[in-house]
Protein backbone atom coordinates (compact mmCIF):
# COMPACT_ATOMS: atom_id res chain seq x y z
CA UNK A 1 0.00 0.00 0.00
CA UNK A 2 0.90 3.40 -0.53
CA UNK A 3 -0.31 6.51 0.44
CA UNK A 4 0.24 9.95 -1.07
CA UNK A 5 -0.38 13.61 -0.24
CA UNK A 6 0.11 16.62 -2.29
CA UNK A 7 0.59 20.39 -0.84
CA UNK A 8 1.95 23.42 -2.39
CA UNK A 9 -1.11 24.34 -4.28
CA UNK A 10 -2.28 27.68 -3.96
CA UNK A 11 -3.35 31.04 -5.92
CA UNK A 12 -1.09 32.72 -8.11
CA UNK A 13 -1.10 34.94 -10.61
CA UNK A 14 -0.48 34.32 -14.15
CA UNK A 15 3.39 34.19 -15.38
CA UNK A 16 4.19 33.02 -11.43
CA UNK A 17 5.62 29.76 -10.09
CA UNK A 18 4.43 26.74 -7.76
CA UNK A 19 6.11 23.59 -6.61
CA UNK A 20 3.82 21.00 -5.71
CA UNK A 21 5.18 18.22 -3.65
CA UNK A 22 3.42 14.78 -3.04
CA UNK A 23 4.19 12.89 -0.04
CA UNK A 24 4.85 9.32 -0.16
CA UNK A 25 4.16 6.70 2.99
CA UNK A 26 5.63 3.20 2.52
CA UNK A 27 8.98 1.48 2.15
CA UNK A 28 8.41 0.38 -1.49
CA UNK A 29 7.82 4.36 -3.04
CA UNK A 30 11.16 3.90 -5.05
CA UNK A 31 10.56 0.94 -6.92
CA UNK A 32 7.30 3.24 -8.28
CA UNK A 33 7.11 5.32 -11.23
CA UNK A 34 5.03 8.70 -10.27
CA UNK A 35 2.67 10.79 -11.87
CA UNK A 36 1.11 14.23 -11.79
CA UNK A 37 -2.61 14.79 -13.07
CA UNK A 38 -4.49 17.71 -13.14
CA UNK A 39 -8.55 18.12 -13.87
CA UNK A 40 -10.49 21.18 -14.37
CA UNK A 41 -13.47 22.47 -13.67
CA UNK A 42 -15.91 20.05 -16.24
CA UNK A 43 -13.40 18.70 -17.88
CA UNK A 44 -11.52 15.49 -17.61
CA UNK A 45 -8.32 14.54 -15.85
CA UNK A 46 -5.62 14.85 -17.65
CA UNK A 47 -1.89 13.52 -17.37
CA UNK A 48 0.37 16.29 -16.79
CA UNK A 49 3.82 14.47 -15.98
CA UNK A 50 5.63 11.61 -14.72
CA UNK A 51 9.48 10.36 -13.99
CA UNK A 52 10.20 6.65 -13.42
CA UNK A 53 11.34 5.21 -10.76
CA UNK A 54 15.06 5.77 -11.57
CA UNK A 55 14.37 9.51 -12.34
CA UNK A 56 15.88 8.39 -15.55
CA UNK A 57 12.88 9.08 -17.69
CA UNK A 58 10.45 12.16 -17.49
CA UNK A 59 7.37 12.90 -19.57
CA UNK A 60 5.09 15.94 -20.21
CA UNK A 61 1.84 16.46 -21.69
CA UNK A 62 3.08 19.31 -24.73
CA UNK A 63 1.28 22.27 -22.96
CA UNK A 64 3.60 22.28 -20.36
CA UNK A 65 6.58 21.66 -21.76
CA UNK A 66 9.47 24.09 -21.05
CA UNK A 67 7.38 25.30 -18.08
CA UNK A 68 7.04 22.42 -15.48
CA UNK A 69 9.95 19.62 -14.11
CA UNK A 70 9.07 16.56 -12.59
CA UNK A 71 11.68 15.54 -10.10
CA UNK A 72 11.85 13.17 -7.27
CA UNK A 73 13.74 11.97 -4.03
CA UNK A 74 13.65 8.34 -3.36
CA UNK A 75 15.06 8.98 -0.33
CA UNK A 76 12.86 11.23 1.10
CA UNK A 77 9.89 9.54 -0.55
CA UNK A 78 8.68 12.46 -2.08
CA UNK A 79 7.93 13.72 -5.72
CA UNK A 80 7.42 17.27 -6.82
CA UNK A 81 6.33 19.41 -9.61
CA UNK A 82 8.09 22.51 -10.31
CA UNK A 83 5.31 25.15 -12.15
CA UNK A 84 6.57 28.19 -13.96
CA UNK A 85 5.04 30.86 -16.27
CA UNK A 86 1.98 29.27 -15.17
CA UNK A 87 -1.23 30.45 -17.52
CA UNK A 88 -4.75 30.75 -16.25
CA UNK A 89 -5.48 27.81 -17.98
CA UNK A 90 -3.49 25.19 -15.51
CA UNK A 91 -6.22 26.25 -13.42
CA UNK A 92 -6.85 22.38 -11.81
CA UNK A 93 -6.73 20.47 -8.71
CA UNK A 94 -3.17 18.76 -9.60
CA UNK A 95 -3.01 14.53 -8.49
CA UNK A 96 -0.03 13.06 -7.86
CA UNK A 97 -0.04 9.02 -8.67
CA UNK A 98 2.29 6.04 -8.13
CA UNK A 99 2.03 3.03 -10.07
CA UNK A 100 4.76 0.11 -11.15
CA UNK A 101 6.43 0.49 -14.42
CA UNK A 102 4.18 -0.23 -17.28
CA UNK A 103 1.14 -0.63 -15.80
CA UNK A 104 -1.62 1.85 -14.72
CA UNK A 105 -1.18 4.16 -12.08
CA UNK A 106 -3.16 2.32 -9.07
CA UNK A 107 -2.58 4.48 -6.25
CA UNK A 108 -3.47 8.24 -6.02
CA UNK A 109 -3.55 11.62 -4.15
CA UNK A 110 -6.46 13.41 -2.53
CA UNK A 111 -5.38 16.59 -4.91
CA UNK A 112 -4.41 20.22 -4.34
CA UNK A 113 -5.81 23.15 -5.89
CA UNK A 114 -3.79 25.17 -8.03
CA UNK A 115 -5.24 28.18 -9.32
CA UNK A 116 -4.05 30.81 -11.66
CA UNK A 117 -5.63 34.21 -12.38
CA UNK A 118 -5.44 36.49 -15.29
Amino acid sequence: QVQLVESGGGLVQAGGSLRLSCAASGRTFSSYDMGWFRQAPGKEREFVAAISWSSIDTYYRDSVKGRFTISRVNAKNTVFLQMNSLKPEDTAVYYCAAGVSGAEYEYWGQGTQVTVSS
